[in-house]
């Protein structure tokens, strides 16, 4: 009697890969016509599944309680019908978008009449290595499809119900379109198909891991496939010496707790000593009334009116990704960007000022993705910015850095035409 011997990590990242890889040359052939009217089709195939959508995903939250996931984890995981919704109308808005694929990035006619341009091409094969973000695997696909890309996803298991339908939604959509279902695809394996995928050079072209410190620093460190790297949020609001306090008050709590479980929710705030007496009462007693929990320095617990612990190096350190915040009180500008310097993850960091000069040499000096001038951390987002949607948050220099949408997803070909010129 014979048996077949289970298929291993790297035999189902090759064959997941060989079928990208088909469905990729495919879609680059699509009109913008063609790769908007499939997106649309995708959004409105989310939307006539969005009980199945919300029925799976309570399954990933019953088993995420059960295991003790925190509620700033089961928040990123959360979909319900208005998220579903949101997520729809986000592949809608990357339809509305231009079409990157065949712009011309730069180009020149020589003195002997060849005529040379760059233009925008597609990657080919993109994996995704994310935790607990089912939108993401939406937007991964919007994107990926619009920018002529086929997407191998690897979502984290506590998603795995959420991101199974959804997959199977999209590519029930795609083949109904006549369009390659292997555009999208899941990988449903242990961390076996992690570092399968991130070491599947010649097949895969682009890595991009989205999620916490860990699974960046495990990607970043073991993959021989290029990556882009995106990176945790150690996000700082400053409130400078000529802050108006009431704007820096809003900003802070707008920061921090609008939604404190995601990469772009400020973890610290550091204030001017100059005006440190006048804004941090206030603005703590806001942060404290908020549900915050304070950790602050000696200056801050000796002028806050609530309860605080000690704050230490290692807090400073700390992305929350909940309702935390360290609070330190610095003696200038210089002092606030070394602390940020020390402790930041170039990620995004604020400044709240009414000095020119102080926003001008704070966006200088400061190393991060995104830097903010009397505005919310809370903004860095490619929604929000206008680009229907993101792949993730790029910390790295490069390629792409910041929000990453559509450019950021293609590369570029050079196209030489003559008639019949020789060297």
């Amino acid at each position: 009697m014979s048996t077949t011997a289970p298929i291993t990590a790297t035999q189902r990242v090759q064959e997941a890969g060989l079928r990208a890889q088909a469905a990729s040359k495919r879609l680059a052939l699509l009109s913008r016509a063609e790769k908007d009217a499939a997106l649309v089709a995708l959004a409105d195939a989310l939307r006539a599944a969005t009980d199945r959508i919300v029925a799976a995903n309570a399954d990933d939250l019953a088993r995420g309680r059960d295991g003790g996931m925190t509620e700033s984890l089961q928040d990123r995981l959360r979909l319900t019908p208005e998220r579903v919704a949101s997520i729809a109308r986000a592949l809608q808005d990357v339809a509305a978008l231009p079409d990157p694929i065949g712009e011309v990035v730069r180009g020149s006619t020589l003195a002997n009449g060849l005529q040379i341009k760059q233009v925008r091409v597609p990657m080919g094969v993109i994996g995704m290595v994310y935790e607990a973000r089912p939108n993401v695997t939406v937007d991964a696909a919007g994107l990926g499809l619009k920018s002529g890309n086929a997407m191998i996803l690897r979502g984290g298991s506590a998603a795995a119900s959420s991101n199974a339908v959804i997959v199977d939604v999209l590519r029930e959509a795609l083949e109904q379109r006549d369009l390659p279902a292997d555009a999208v695809q899941l990988l449903d394996g242990g961390h076996d198909d992690v570092e399968a995928l991130i070491t599947a050079r010649g097949l895969v072209d682009l890595v991009i891991p989205r999620g916490g410190a860990s699974l960046i620093r495990t990607v970043v460190l073991g993959a021989t496939v290029p990556v882009i790297e995106t990176g945790i949020g150690n996000v700082h609001v400053y409130v400078d010496a000529s802050a108006d306090l009431a704007m820096a008050t809003q900003i802070t709590l707008n920061a921090k707790t609008h939604r404190p479980s995601v990469c772009n929710a400020a973890e610290s705030l550091l204030v001017h000593r100059d005006v440190a007496a006048a804004f941090l009462p206030a603005a703590l007693e806001a942060l404290a009334g908020a549900g915050v929990k304070l950790y602050l320095d000696d200056t801050a617990r000796g002028l806050a009116g609530v309860e605080g612990e000690p704050v230490t190096d290692d807090l400073f350190a700390t992305e929350f990704h909940g309702l935390e915040m360290s609070v330190g009180v610095v003696d200038s500008l210089d002092a606030a960007i070394a602390h940020i310097d020390r402790f930041g993850t170039k990620h995004t960091e604020v400044i709240v000022t009414q000095d020119r000069a102080a926003a001008r040499e704070f966006v200088a000096r400061v190393d991060a993705a995104v830097v903010m001038v009397n505005a919310s951390s809370r903004f860095t987002d490619g929604g929000e910015f206008g680009f229907g949607a993101e792949i993730g948050i790029s910390t790295q220099k490069l390629h792409a850095r910041g929000p990453m949408a559509l450019p950021e997803l293609t590369s570029t070909k050079w196209v030489v035409e003559g008639d019949g010129q020789i060297r």
